[in-house]
Formats: structure tokens, sequence, C-alpha cells
């Protein structure tokens, strides 16, 4: 308790440094004035406040209705403004500069960006520091002077050194894989690529039994010869060689078996984590280089951001980089959304010839409204004869596992997962996460493990892994003893892995982690260097990166330190008071204002632009 404190304390304690006098002088003063404003009528003071800056009011001046009560919509934030820059730089150099080969810009004088490096140079702004993480880590940094740490590598006329032998270390070693060619794009884009697996599957459906997936083509297909246009055949082979239009397939080296014959389903990959921590699919926050620090701290199995079907087939950069894997990650897998079986079908064929996943991921689980009202989401959970051609589809065009995310249900009191988990079984799914809150419920109240349990039961022989609540290894000990195969730790509200990355460390050694502000700054610090090698070192990369970081930040203040706790561990529905830290840092990381975020991330990466913004996300992680 002696580390409780009050509203108005907490933040002019913040505003002092830290200090004592000066956040003593600042609370007398804060006290006077609201001792003033509670002395005034409660009219004049809603009067008061109604008045805009220049003393005018805003409202009718006629009008003494109250206002009504502004219902809160939460979780949802509809009115975010976008946050997106339009230009990080007025004036950007030539990518063509930067690779070395300036001499052969494609746009030649209708290029639009700079080509002299002395004009760029005399806009660019002021370098962030004297060390660049990616020429310390791979001996070279391949933004040149774009880079914001240039000091770092540039030398006489501003030539961009190298290190050679830590180049060579890193020499043909691909550290990220799942990336978007530039061939495969224009293939996508201009509806190139021959979706041979996916078309023969629904053929099936348009020919089925009223349109309804029944098992039978696409079981038969399992076991028997390939048919004709079956896209692994030696003729659908030899026809890509003469077609220009079909996609490149390897057809280097011996022909074999499984060139021309199809897995059963008995031949899948099996899919081995009972048991293991599951790092869930986390929008925005669950990016590269969060899951490098979660991995780092003991995550086992990770998965990728949800990525859209119909942005992935029509080649867009932004969506296909939400399936980058990092060569840490030895378990890994992609989640996909989408409302029909024909773009889930082919999106499946698409990844499973272009990516290297472990396992693909059917997000049945989104509660947004904007996923829900298309039919994806929770709402695939309300159309069954869809979900069991969805399931079919990708499962038939799959060789790695296909797995299901799914929720209670759709209503509040209303469970029906136990209905659909025998059914998703026989389907084909290979797992199912279950989620312990319905639609409705979203990320509020407590997640039902009682009922986790029980579906469990229900879907054995098939794992099911449980998700909801983990916010402590006492917790996760109360779920393995419900009978679930594993448990994922994802992004209830507050949120277990993004509040605590360092929670799969405490769960592996069954302890709680008193874990210091210095030691948290520094897992911060381990974020913004994998942020500037995946994103860049550039203005552009820089800006994404703090981006990333506060939204982060907007989870992270929630944690209360171990050694502050009166009773543990801490409940993960509970919000923190107002408390000062054991240090300045330990409190700045507690504060809930949007500043004191900015302020955090100008630590690590210099200061912000002039005109930079932000508003987090998530409505529930603004201004406090």
């Amino acid at each position: 308790r002696r580390f409780l404190t009050s509203k108005e304390q907490f933040h002019a304690y913040l505003r002092a440094g830290g200090g004592e006098e000066e956040e003593e002088k600042k609370e007398k003063k804060e006290e006077e004035q609201v001792s003033i404003s509670e002395s005034e009528p409660p009219a004049k003071r809603v009067k008061t406040e109604e008045l805009g800056q220049d003393g005018e009011s805003q409202g009718d001046a006629g009008e003494e209705k109250e206002r009504p009560e502004k219902k809160r919509a939460r979780g949802q934030n509809k009115s975010r403004p976008c946050m997106k820059p339009n230009s990080y730089e007025q004036s950007r150099l030539c990518p063509s500069v930067t690779q070395g080969c300036a001499g052969q810009c494609h746009f030649g004088p209708r290029c639009r960006f700079l080509h002299d490096v002395s004009e760029y140079l005399a806009a660019k702004p002021a370098d962030l520091g004297r060390r660049c993480v990616l020429f310390d880590t791979f001996g070279r940094c391949p933004y040149g002077v774009t880079c914001r740490f240039g000091r770092a590598h540039l030398g006489h006329g501003h030539q961009n050194l190298v290190n050679a032998a830590l180049a060579r270390q890193w020499e043909g070693k691909l550290l990220v894989r799942n990336g978007l060619s530039k061939e495969l794009q224009q293939q996508l884009r201009k509806r190139k690529f021959r979706f041979h697996k996916a078309e023969e599957f629904l053929q099936g459906l348009r020919g089925g039994k009223g349109g309804k997936a029944t098992g039978g083509s696409t079981e038969v297909s399992d076991c028997t010869a390939p048919q004709e246009g079956l896209g692994d055949s030696p003729e659908a082979l030899q026809s890509s060689q003469g077609n220009k239009d079909a996609p490149s397939i390897p057809t280097l080296g011996p022909l074999t078996d499984e060139d021309i014959t199809k897995l059963r389903p008995c031949e899948k990959k099996k899919l081995e984590i009972q048991g293991k921590l599951y790092l869930a699919p986390l929008t925005t926050c669950g990016n590269l280089p969060f899951r490098r620090i979660c991995k780092r701290f003991g995550a086992d199995v990770t998965c990728g951001e949800m990525a859209v079907c119909t942005n992935l087939l029509q080649g867009q950069s932004s969506e296909w980089a939400l399936l980058k894997r990092h060569h840490t990650e030895d378990v890994f897998g992609v989640q996909l959304e989408g409302a029909f079986p024909d773009t889930m079908t082919k999106c499946a064929e698409l990844l499973n010839r272009t990516i290297d996943v472990d396992f693909v991921d059917i997000n049945v689980g989104c509660p947004i409204d904007l996923v829900y009202k298309k039919g994806g989401g929770c709402a695939l959970m309300t159309r069954s004869n869809k979900f069991e051609q969805i399931v079919r589809g990708m499962n038939s065009v799959l060789d790695v596992p296909l797995t299901v995310k799914i929720r209670t249900g759709v209503q509040e009191k209303v469970n029906v997962a136990h209905k659909i988990i025998p059914r998703i079984r026989e389907w084909g799914a290979a797992m199912v996460t279950l989620h312990g809150r319905s639609r409705e419920q979203r990320y509020t109240r407590s997640a039902d493990w009682e009922y986790i349990a029980e579906c469990a039961r229900i879907a054995s022989p098939m794992p099911l892994f449980g998700n909801g609540d983990i916010l402590s290894y006492e917790d996760a000990n109360r779920a393995m003893q419900m009978g679930v195969s594993g448990i994922m730790i994802a992004r209830q509200v507050p949120v277990g892995a993004l509040i605590k990355p360092w929670l799969f460390t405490e769960i592996k050694e069954q302890r709680h982690w008193d874990i210091s502000s210095r030691e948290r700054f520094d897992i911060l610090k381990d974020f913004t260097n994998y942020g500037l090698e995946h994103w860049g070192s550039d203005t552009q990369g820089v800006e994404k990166t703090r981006k990333f970081l506060l939204e982060w930040l907007s989870f992270l203040c929630r944690y209360i330190p171990v050694g502050l706790l009166e009773h543990l561990p801490q409940r993960i529905n509970e919000r923190p008071p107002y408390y000062l830290g054991r240090d300045y840092l330990e409190t700045l990381m507690a504060s809930q204002n949007v500043d004191d975020w900015i302020k955090i991330s100008e630590l690590l990466l210099g200061p912000v632009p002039p005109s930079f913004t932000f508003l987090p996300k998530h409505k529930a992680n603004s201004y406090r």
C-alpha cells in the first residue's frame, strides 16, 4: 500500500522527472486548482467546460439540457483517425542511388526522387545515434546514406563501409523466409496463377449434392492416382514448362513418387505440439520482432498475424508481410481469415506451394464487426455448410496440418462449441483451439475453463488447446489440469503475452519473476533493434518501428511489478491503481498517458518528428 498514490501525485512525479521538491510544489498548485474548481457551483463548472479556447460557447447558450450520457463502445474505436503519414521525408533519395547503381534508374528524367546525394543530405534529419544495429550485426547496412544512424558506416565521400569479415559470416543465410517475389506478385495481379487442386475440389462442390461438401470426390482423390489437371502430375509439369502463363514449379532433380502421388491424410506431416506453449496470432502487436522477443523467453510455437485470404490472392505486399518467418521460429504457422470456400481453398493452395510453414490456422474466433458482417470469423460458427466446405477444401490442398481457432459461441449464454468440435474433427482438422469467451463477451469477463475442459473431453483424440486468462504460471498449471493438450497465450484485455512477454519463462521455471525496470527497458531496446532489422533503419523504418513500439507500450503499462503486489498473482481483468514505482523508470512505464509512451520511445529512437501523432488502435488504451 505504501506505493499507492493519487492521479495528481502520479502525474506530478512524472512531470518533475522523479524530483521531490518540484513535485511537492506542483502538487500544492494542483490541489489549489482542484479546491477552487470544486468550490464553484456544478452549473458554472459545466458551462466553463463548454467554452472553447476563444471563450465562445461551443453549444447553444440558451440550452440548459443535460447532455445524454455517451455509451462506451468497448474495444471497437470506430472513429479512430488514420495516422499514416503522407510522406516520411519531403525529399527522398532514389532507391537506385542507395543500392549503388545511380546510372540505372528505370524512370530516368521522370523519376520524382532525388539523385544528388549532397542535396539529399542537406535536407536529411539529424542522425539518431552513433551505432547502427544493422552494421553491427551483419557488417553492412543496406540503407546507406538514408540510414538514420549513418555516421556509423559512412566513410569519405559518403561511401557505405562494409565489415567484410562479419558480412561473410551471414553470406548465403536466409534470415527471413516467406517473402513475396515480384514474379509471383505479377502472376497474382494478372490472375495467371493456376489453382489446379482447388479447382478440382470446387468442381466437385458444384457437381455435388446441393452444393454441400460431402467427402465424396475429396476423400477418393486422397487415395487414388492423380486425375488429369491435378497440378502435380507429369503432364501438368510438362505443360507448365511450355506455358508462360503457368506458375513456375521447380522441376530439377529426379522424378519421385511425391511428385506424382498426392499424400493421403494419414501420410501428412503431424503437428506434435502437445504440452507446448503456443503464442497466439496477435493482430498489429504480434509482428515478427515481437515474436522474436517471445521466442527468446521460451515460446515453443508461434503464429503470424491474421491475414485476409482475398488480400493475399490479390498479391498485396502489406498482407504478405504478415506471413514472414524468422529463422529462429522453429514451429511456425500462419492464420487465414475468409468467409467462402473458393477463396480460402485457393489461398491454402497458394501458400502450400509458395511459403514454408508447419501448419495453417483458420480464424473462426475473430469478433470484430468488419469481419463478422462479411461472414468470416465467428460468423462461420453459424454457417455450418460454408464452414465445412472451407475446412474440407483447405485440408484437401494442404500438405501441412490444418488447425481451427474458435470461441464458445456467438451469443453470451449460448455455447455451441461442443456441438461443432466433433464435426471439425470429422472434416479433417488436426487441432482446435478454444477461446473460453463468446463473441458478445469479446475480451471481457472471465474465460469459462470448465466449458473448455468439457470440450477437451469431447474433442479427444483430437488435440484441443485452451485459451483465456493466462497471466501467471499458476494460471497455466490450473489450465493444464483441465485436460487440455496445451495452452495458447493470447490477447485478452489486459493481454497475457503483450503485458508479460516473459510469462513463458515464468511458466517453464514455475516462478514469479520480479523483473526490474532496467530489464524491462532492455526488452524494449531489443524490440527496437529487431524492428530496425525488420522494417529498416531509414526514416520510414524508424517511424514504423516507433508506431509498433507505442502500440505495445499501450499494453505493457498495465503490468504491476511483483514486488509491489500485496497478493500474488496479478489477476488478468484487474486494472492497476495509480502507484509510484521503485524508481522513476518503473513509474514512467506504469503511465497510461500517450505522452509518456512517446517519451519512452524517444529514449530508444530519438525525438519524434514535429508532425507526429499517435492514437492506439484499442480504445481502452488511450488516455487514462
